[in-house]
């Protein structure tokens, strides 16, 4: 039903527009009775060989949905009631922040792919907290943090100290979004030295909680060998307990879009199937260079069961969707975690 009539329907509006239209739809429908148990029915896949434990969590299993769909937390109850192993919300500033002009969501059918410059738009640190303290599911929350655009970057681990420890009785893990294409220089922050300071000074400030919450980096696929490398060094000199790779690049290499309407489009990162090759491929990077030292979060194209399998034999230890999630609807999750399990049953 969701390609044949919800898809279509919803595709005939701007995606942001279509985007929060069915945000409000499955904010309603959720409030009627037994909607969630009938969801969860519908659209829930249980089998123990999808469980693992990772960065000290345990999963249900491995297929979680990216930071940037549910930016503010305003629907991780019933998302959760869709399959996933884990929701990610964010990216989450200290403070409210419009984003970057309209429109800046944009489709690409023909590549099942989208661009966006949102600009890390969300209601801010204190929204989000409140809507957490009341969640009423259990499934695993990671808060992936930022910093303002008016915040400088010589003091930007200033944003990323009080997103962590205004959310951290609230979630279960932390991702450092530097990788962002969308925010002014944020990517200057993945270099060694600034990233360094930021991942040292969050491990610091976490020692004054009586519980450790896992602090995850989100890096570019548009990294050199060479800076990879630095990331393979960078956790181990921090400690900090793995990478989410890849988040949106800002390359157009291989689209079968037309050249004319990418130009038209103009910036942004790309995500979807058009980045899943090379997400793959840093993911193997990764994981070859740092002998398995740390886990990683695959993410970037994954539609499929094959996808997500492409991306946990490349060396990931879990894997999140979020374009997919778009094309291809509520389903594809349940799919994804049979293939899954029925790839771990060969394996064995």
């Amino acid at each position: 039903m969701y390609k044949s009539i919800i898809r279509p329907f919803l595709f005939t509006k701007n995606a942001e527009a279509a985007h929060y239209f069915a945000f409000r739809w499955i904010k309603r429908l959720f409030n009627v009775p037994g909607a969630k148990a009938i969801a969860e029915g519908m659209y829930g896949y249980t089998n123990p060989k999808l469980a693992s434990e990772c960065f000290g969590l345990s999963f249900k299993n491995p297929v979680g949905l990216a930071a940037g769909f549910d930016k503010d937390a305003k629907i991780s109850d019933e998302l959760s009631a869709f399959g996933f192993g884990f929701i990610e919300i964010g990216t989450i500033t200290p403070k409210p922040q419009e984003g970057n002009p309209k429109p800046r969501l944009f489709r690409l059918p023909d590549d099942k792919s989208l661009i966006n410059r949102m600009g890390f738009n969300n209601q801010g640190l204190e929204a989000a907290i409140e809507r957490l303290k009341v969640r009423k599911s259990d499934v695993l929350i990671g808060g992936n943090i930022g910093k303002n655009k008016v915040t400088p970057n010589e003091e930007a681990v200033n944003d990323y100290l009080i997103c962590f420890k205004g959310l951290h009785p609230y979630v279960d893990y932390f991702v450092v979004n530097v990788s962002s294409p969308n925010t002014p220089n944020l990517r200057a922050l993945q270099e060694k030295e600034p990233l360094k300071h930021i991942l040292n000074s969050l491990q610091e400030a976490g020692k004054a909680f009586d519980q450790k919450k896992p602090i995850l980096l989100k890096i570019a696929p548009d990294l050199s060998e060479d800076q990879l490398l630095d990331i393979v060094e960078i956790v181990e000199e921090t400690g900090i307990d793995g990478v989410i790779a890849t988040n949106t690049t800002i390359s157009r290499d291989g689209l079968r879009t037309p050249s004319k309407t990418i130009k038209e489009i103009g910036a942004g990162g790309l995500s979807g199937q058009a980045v899943k090759e090379r997400a793959t491929e840093v993911i193997s990077f990764l994981h070859k260079k740092s002998n398995g030292s740390f886990p990683i979060i695959g993410v970037g194209g994954i539609q499929t069961a094959k996808d997500a399998i492409d991306k946990l034999e490349a060396g990931a230890s879990l894997v999140q969707v979020y374009s997919g999630f778009i094309y291809e609807g509520p389903g594809m999750v349940k799919r994804i975690n049979k293939g899954i399990a029925q790839w771990k049953e060969t394996k064995q």
